[in-house]
């Protein structure tokens, strides 16, 4: 008898919970129903009072996002909600999603990068990507290609749906067109490099620039030539406009070039300032190469820097906040080292770039693999990520 009850009372309780989990399904449904999405951007102006309140900590901002999110799933305070609107194939490899923000994003420009938040088993993932699109109805493009093993990428590749909700961080990036380039510009981009290039080339050609722009896309595969048939659209509605391809896995054929970069690809090739986008490796080729206007982003880190042979030498590692010390090398960067020892902290793209992981280092020495440079001035802000301790270090984290 006993054994039925609490049989019985299991039961019921399950019951229970399914129903509150129902019930919240229903409610959401509802509510995106009855609160059309566009009218959060709308009613975005309207929470300038609550801002206010929140910057002078008289209220909490994740109360005021529970309330706000129980009115509709994708609305907050200050927070970029964006609902998926559609999906499109560029590429063998690579997917463009367009999606509507809520209203909370600031300034944004094509060309800047964004960091694209999931939870996935109770694990915060996020990447950055570049803008391709940024319209006036709060429409953004962005482009994500496919990375062998890469959890986040993939994951938003098969699975994302159209209608699902995502969070964005804000935009940033200091990539923009040449303001004086009466005698052209060159954009030069590898694999995914493209896509700033992309948002920067679309936006200045509809702004009526006219002078003649030279976009060589490397990739490995005819199929990897991504938004090759918008390209081809653009060819042809801009005559100042010229667009050719690098194959480094498959024969070349007709005006395509042959392999990685090489000194003589630029021969032949107009424009006084050079955008460039890609691998270190890629940036770096080109930068030796090229004597005008640059303007360069990296989106990987260089396979060795000039402390890379070093043995591993002990040292302490102190994470203030946290009150977390431990022995760590001066071969592992303060992130991956920090994570190793059960720290989860804030980062995106774990390449320097995004600026997310950024702290403050208040004793110590760190290297910047990306150039080698040092930094020791207490309260300088160091990007943990790319950040090597050359001793002991104590980290504001």
């Amino acid at each position: 008898m006993v054994a039925f009850w609490h049989f019985s009372e299991q039961l019921f309780t399950e019951m229970v919970a399914f129903w509150h989990f129902s019930e919240q399904l229903f409610t959401e449904a509802v509510l995106m129903t009855l609160i059309p999405f566009a009218w959060l951007r709308a009613l975005s102006p309207w929470l300038r009072p609550l801002r206010a309140l929140v910057a002078r900590a008289w209220l909490r901002e994740a109360d005021v996002d529970q309330v706000l999110q129980w009115l509709h799933p994708a609305w907050r305070l200050n927070r970029v909600m964006a609902l998926v609107c559609a999906r499109e194939w560029v590429a063998e490899d690579m997917l463009a999603l367009t999606l509507r923000g809520n209203g909370n994003a600031r300034n944004w420009q094509p060309g800047q990068h964004v960091q694209l938040f999931v939870e996935q088993a109770g694990v915060r993932l996020s990447r950055s990507y570049s803008l391709i699109a940024v319209h006036a109805d709060g429409r953004i493009e962005l482009a994500i290609k496919r990375h062998a093993g890469g959890r986040l990428s993939n994951y938003l590749l098969d699975h994302l749906a159209v209608g699902e909700v995502l969070e964005l961080g804000q935009a940033s990036g200091t990539l923009h067109w040449p303001q004086q380039a009466s005698s052209g510009v060159l954009l030069l981009a590898a694999g995914s490099g493209l896509t700033p290039l992309l948002g920067l080339l679309r936006q200045a050609l509809a702004g009526g620039f006219n002078a003649p722009v030279t976009l060589l896309h490397y990739v490995r595969k005819r199929s990897q030539r991504a938004f090759s048939l918008e390209l081809q659209g653009l060819l042809a509605q801009y005559p100042n406009l010229q667009v050719r391809w690098a194959i480094s896995g498959e024969e070349a054929a007709g005006d395509e070039l042959s392999g990685r970069f090489q000194a003589s690809h630029l021969q032949g090739l107009t424009g006084s300032s050079l955008l460039l986008c890609g691998p270190h490796g890629f940036v770096a080729s080109v930068r030796e190469h090229w004597a005008g206007e640059l303007q360069a982003e990296t989106f990987s880190l260089p396979l060795a820097v000039s402390a890379a042979s070093a043995s591993a030498t002990p040292l302490q590692l102190q994470f203030k906040r946290s009150q977390l010390q431990f022995s760590g090398d001066n071969l592992s960067s303060l992130l991956e080292q920090a994570e190793q020892h059960g720290l989860r902290p804030a980062h995106g793209c774990r390449q320097g770039i995004c600026a997310s992981c950024t702290c403050t280092l208040l004793s110590g020495v760190v290297r910047d693999v990306r150039s080698g440079a040092l930094f020791n001035e207490p309260g300088q802000a160091i990007r943990i990520c790319v950040s090597v301790p050359q001793g002991d270090v104590l980290v504001d984290l």
